[in-house]
């Protein structure tokens, strides 16, 4: 039986965020700030709010992981300014990855048709045979 796969998600906090903050407290934030929960395996990025320093919190299916960085020159960029009131601002992978380098996303195109369920090729011959 061949296993799902599940799409990773990310989400930005909508404020700037204190970056003391540590494993509980950004945890916290997840569960009752933006209404998530934590142990389902998506990302959660918070930003300070000089914009110097950014952690990403999430659960790898053993215990909760922190990524921080702190640029040296430039900021990051406002994710908080995507925000619709106080939602969590929803990234893809490649958005955080941009993120994490210090780039800003601008805009947001679909690139790719949506994809269509796959038919394995001897299921087609069947049928028009």
């Amino acid at each position: 039986m061949m296993g799902t796969t599940r799409r990773l998600a990310v989400y930005a906090y909508a404020r700037p965020c204190d970056m003391r903050k540590s494993f509980d407290t950004l945890a916290a934030l997840v569960t009752q700030g933006m209404g998530r929960d934590l142990l389902g395996g998506d990302v959660f990025l918070f930003v300070g709010r000089n914009r110097k320093r950014a952690k990403a919190l999430f659960f790898d299916g053993t215990g909760l992981c922190l990524y921080a960085k702190r640029l040296e020159k430039g900021r990051f960029a406002a994710v908080w300014k995507r925000a619709r009131r106080e939602e969590p601002v929803a990234l893809t992978l490649p958005e955080l990855t941009l993120f994490f380098e210090g780039g800003e996303v601008l805009g947001r195109q679909t690139l790719s048709p949506v994809a269509a369920e796959a038919v394995p090729v001897f299921a087609r011959a069947r049928a028009a045979g």
